[in-house]
């Protein structure tokens, strides 16, 4: 599968990145993407939130913004699922062009703005998927948002929550996306518990004695400062997980300069690192309590293990689907296999935050 996308990709570079995007998801929803199956071994599967992840891989939020290929995300072979994000009221969000590829770094530039359907849409292709009775043995999450013109955000996260927490198995919230005006503001201390006390009460009310997970989702341009402030304030708001990171605001030198100018989040290699190292900040200044997502620049099953054993519990990627196909998600999990028995261990989650000694 890899092979063949390898031969296909040269001519589907020739399609500006929204449109090639945009076939991808309709050759999806026709059932034309070939299953990629997946890896199934005991030694990739954990318990997360009383949740079970048959791997540890994912598809980050952005790829499904609409919830309309959920079980061909599943079919690739990814272990979770995370569409989104989706705001209250549909949205065509920022200009186009608005994303923008390297291939010579394996790197993506995006400024979308959250461009959605809206939570109706997003519900009702939801309520489809689930309704087919094909729930796999992987985990579905909701990546939330607020639409532009809020100057609430608390409103539109609870009406969402209010709509969606009871038909999913975790929630993540995503105060990080560097295309939405104030959006970023709420990554401190005061902004993100009051916004969580509120969407902690209305996950409550919608859901009872047996709601969702509640993850965050975070930029990589954080400062230490500000990332031992929010560590804290996850640890004190009582947040389940946190996913780190977004895309980032900085330029490697190492990027072509017409590429670089664009303005928006890079993704992609040049961001593997950059988010490796949050994830190891995250896992110290919370000595390991809160479960960590690691996101950005994963394309091998080595970089996968590398920010697992920093500490990471879990990884998504999206990019590396850009540059290497939807084989990529077994032949990450099928080189995991090879890292974890050669470093002696019997389960992945003997390998979370290993890196950090006893």
């Amino acid at each position: 599968m890899v092979d063949f996308y390898a031969l296909a990709r040269p001519l589907l570079f020739t399609i500006e990145p929204e449109t090639a995007h945009g076939l991808t998801l309709k050759a999806m929803k026709a059932g034309l993407m070939p299953s990629c199956g997946s890896i199934s071994d005991p030694a990739l599967t954990q318990k997360l939130w009383g949740l079970k992840f048959p791997n540890p891989i994912g598809i980050a939020a952005g790829f499904d913004k609409n919830a309309e290929v959920i079980g061909a995300c599943f079919k690739m072979g990814f272990g979770f699922v995370e569409p989104g994000t989706v705001t209250p009221k549909p949205q065509h969000g920022n200009l186009k062009p608005r994303i923008f590829r390297d291939p010579a770094n394996d790197a993506v530039i995006n400024r979308m703005g959250f461009p959605n359907g809206g939570m109706n849409a997003f519900k009702a292709n939801l309520e489809k998927f689930l309704a087919k009775g094909q729930r796999t043995a992987g985990a579905i999450g909701i990546n939330i948002g607020m639409n532009k013109s809020q100057k609430e955000p608390a409103k539109d996260y609870a009406m969402l929550i209010k709509m969606l927490a009871p038909m999913v198995d975790y929630l993540t919230i995503n105060i990080s996306s560097p295309n939405t005006p104030g959006l970023r503001d709420l990554q401190s201390r005061e902004p993100l518990l009051e916004l969580l006390s509120v969407v902690k009460d209305e996950r409550r009310k919608a859901c009872g004695d047996h709601p969702p997970p509640l993850l965050v989702k975070l930029a990589p341009d954080l400062t230490e400062a500000q990332q031992e402030e929010l560590a804290q304030a996850a640890l004190y708001g009582g947040v389940d997980g946190l996913i780190l990171t977004n895309t980032t605001l900085e330029r490697p030198e190492s990027l072509p300069e017409k590429f670089a100018s664009e303005k928006g989040g890079l993704s992609g290699q040049p961001l593997s690192a950059k988010s490796t190292e949050v994830v190891r900040n995250f896992y110290k200044l919370t000595g390991g309590k809160i479960p960590l997502i690691g996101v950005g620049g994963v394309s091998t099953g080595a970089q996968a293990y590398v920010k697992i054993k920093a500490g990471a519990s879990l990884v998504q990627l999206y990019s590396a689907l850009v540059f290497k196909g939807p084989g990529v998600v077994n032949a990450i999990n099928t080189e995991l296999l090879k890292l974890l028995k050669a470093d002696g261990y019997a389960n992945i989650a003997e390998a979370i935050g290993a890196d950090h000694g006893a």
